[in-house]
């Protein structure tokens, strides 16, 4: 009887463990869900990286071409920024 008893107790406990691996919160299906949705936001991640990536580089040649076009204003048309002196001074 006692045998029948540790049996009975050991088989409803591996039912329990079996169900809570295919149906409860750290299922097999909910763990793989949760795989996806990692793979899918690394994805995103990379490709919002790229973009910021990208829109660094303009903004850098942005800011490099508006140097060079201040450059050449000033020494081929005279430009003058406002509160500036313009001195020239000839060789």
């Amino acid at each position: 009887m006692g045998n029948r008893l540790v049996l009975a107790a050991l088989t409803t406990l591996l039912v329990i463990l079996h169900a809570q691996l295919w149906f409860g919160r750290g299922s097999l299906p909910a763990v793989t869900r949760m795989e996806q949705a990692l793979a899918d936001q690394q994805l995103s991640n990379k490709n919002a990286r790229q973009a910021n990536e990208r829109l660094e580089a303009e903004v850098s040649d942005l800011k490099e071409g508006l140097e060079m076009v201040e450059e050449k204003a000033r020494h081929e048309l005279g430009m003058v920024k406002p509160n500036e002196i313009y001195v020239q001074i000839n060789k």
